[in-house]
């Protein structure tokens, strides 16, 4: 199995004191920035990544996001520039670009540079990014998914074609050939993270794209999420494998469980409460209004599991220390033995053959993020990268 820690790089501050009616304020203005504490961020959490190349890692994977503490990567190439030349075999997850708010040439431009200074290190996740990103850059909700899916075209013709000309609505291109080309042939590896949308879905099987599914939400969604991917994967003429999926988990290494909630638990709570949603609306409803998720995009999910499909904003912002405690017995965060096997059980169970462990959700202090890397690395890491997924036990029964 491999595994990669996907990094979030939240502002190395907490902020929690400076929200009205239980909101952070958005926009948070200029006067609440402090560059030192960004300066700090960006040196601590490359140096956790070349802990993490030192360690025997198979990958690091982080994203985009602008205008919010939530996460300082507005520009994720720029800082997997700098993640080369500090590192020599980390695979460079970039979990994503996101397509519809960029210059897709641009783009497959720099990622093609990056993967030629990293000799083909790089798996370039495209996503669509979230409704804050798309007030930022003033770009209608309602355009996401057509902007992504010619963004997504453009850039791999582009990548792998002798002399690539295109019309589309939105970006025009004739007669380019791109210099540098990606080392890796045809193209990099692309990942699409999937929060629920069974448009994105569906995108992802034809196109042949290994998936996030959920991105650690309820074991119930992720399962429908698999088995609907199955299925399309099997319409567009593809079989599911386990290198077909990776599993977000939060994990955490302790001597005990109590000592992990006491621990990791008010850092979960700030990312819930206060990092998540700032700026943001998440709710799938509120979403459909804006164009931005159609009124069919859950239809494959189980009534069982639409609530989680609802991406509610009150089922995390009122989440409390206790709740997190009685999170926390289904969860990987405890002893190394339990934090092993659980991450073991929750692939075995997706036939996920990857996951992406976050050790810092919600700002933990650089001490607490390198000793948890580390600890990781020595009672947890061995055995999950001896253990194979062979099967997708979901995905058998699509083709049974």
């Amino acid at each position: 199995m491999k595994v990669f820690v996907f990094d979030l790089l939240a502002y190395g501050e907490q902020l929690e004191h400076l929200k009205v009616d239980n909101e952070l304020p958005y926009p948070l203005p200029k006067q609440y920035f402090k560059p030192e504490v960004a300066a700090r961020t960006y040196a601590e959490h490359l140096e956790a990544w070349e802990e993490l190349d030192r360690l025997g890692y198979d990958g690091v994977g982080f994203n985009e996001h602008h205008c919010s503490p939530y996460g300082l990567m507005n520009s994720p190439n720029l800082l997997a520039a700098a993640a080369v030349q500090r590192t020599k075999r980390l695979k460079l997850l970039i979990y994503g670009n996101l397509l519809p708010l960029h210059q897709p040439l641009r783009l497959a431009e720099e990622l093609a540079m990056l993967d030629c200074m990293s000799d083909g290190r790089l798996i370039s996740g495209f996503a669509r990014g979230i409704p804050r990103e798309y007030q930022v850059h003033n770009i209608p909700l309602s355009q996401s998914r057509a902007r992504f899916e010619e963004a997504f075209d453009i850039i791999v013709g582009a990548w792998t074609e002798e002399v690539f000309s295109y019309d589309g609505e939105f970006w025009s291109y004739k007669d380019a050939a791109i210099w540098p080309r990606p080392v890796q042939r045809p193209r990099p590896p692309i990942w699409m993270p999937i929060v629920g949308s069974k448009e994105s879905i569906e995108f992802a099987a034809t196109h042949d794209l290994p998936i996030t599914p959920g991105l650690g939400r309820s074991r119930g969604l992720r399962d429908d999420i698999i088995r609907y991917y199955a299925r399309c994967l099997e319409r567009a003429g593809h079989r599911i494998t386990p290198d077909h999926l990776s599993l977000g988990i939060s994990a955490y290494v302790a001597d005990s469980k109590a000592q992990a909630v006491r621990e990791m638990g008010p850092y979960h709570l700030y990312f819930n409460r206060t990092l998540f949603s700032h700026g943001n609306f998440t709710e799938t409803e509120l979403q459909r209004r804006t164009g931005y998720s159609t009124s069919t995009s859950t239809d494959y999910v189980r009534p069982e599991n639409q609530r989680a499909a609802q991406f509610a904003r009150e089922d995390f912002r009122s989440l409390t220390l206790a709740e997190v405690e009685r999170q926390a017995e289904q969860m990987p965060w405890g002893t190394a033995e339990e934090v092993t096997q659980r991450i073991i059980d929750a692939a075995d169970s997706a036939g996920a053959d990857n996951v992406q462990i976050s050790l810092n959700r919600g700002v933990l202090p650089h001490e607490m993020f390198m000793e948890q890397i580390r600890r990781f690395a020595r009672d947890v890491l061995p055995a999950l990268q001896a253990h194979r997924v062979k099967r997708v036990p979901l995905g058998e029964e699509i083709t049974a």
